[in-house]
């Protein structure tokens, strides 16, 4: 997207919500009875409305359908981030608050680790606990995603992308620690 004030030094306009990179968790069995139950109760109130106050029951079926599918998507996020911020788990964490993502991928293990630093002030919102920690992660705060679900370029151009730029994207290896180009 191009600058819409060029040489003003101002970042690109961000277009919205749409905008980020995500990495989900697998379907889990609760969470599809969840969905489904979800589109049985909706349908069946729509059957009951159509009925009880002669009112078209698919206007019902359209307007729940966006609540239906953010609520499902928001259950199986395990890390995200777009114009308003990062999400690790479900701790959500303003962009002044974050300084690095770190990645750490362990040679032995089918996940790969996605965490945050943060800066020295920031604090977890209420609620939030920090995970265990994990040799291989330097991060405090990380989530664990399957590896096949992760692709580190693609994070790194979405990050370069709308990001602020004050972010960055850092690998963390037995070797040490590198950033991600």
């Amino acid at each position: 997207m191009s600058n819409p004030n060029p040489g003003s030094g101002a970042p690109p306009a961000r277009r919205g919500r749409w905008e980020r990179y995500k990495v989900t968790g697998p379907f889990s069995p609760q969470d599809l009875a969840g969905l489904w139950g979800a589109i049985a109760g909706v349908v069946l109130l729509a059957v009951l409305l159509g009925w009880a106050l002669d009112m078209k029951g698919g206007v019902v079926i359209v307007a729940a359908i966006p609540f239906i599918s953010s609520w499902f998507d928001s259950k199986r996020i395990l890390f995200q981030f777009d114009a308003a911020g990062a999400r690790i788990g479900n701790v959500l964490l303003p962009w002044n608050d974050v300084t690095q993502f770190v990645v750490a991928m362990p040679p032995s293990s089918e996940e790969v680790l996605i965490g945050a630093r943060l800066r020295q002030s920031a604090t977890l919102p209420a609620g939030a606990r920090l995970p265990q920690a994990h040799p291989d992660m330097p991060a405090p705060l990380y989530v664990a995603v399957q590896r096949h679900k992760f692709d580190l370029t693609k994070m790194v151009t979405k990050a370069r992308k709308y990001a602020p730029a004050h972010i960055q994207i850092i690998v963390a290896e037995p070797s040490g620690e590198r950033v991600a180009s």
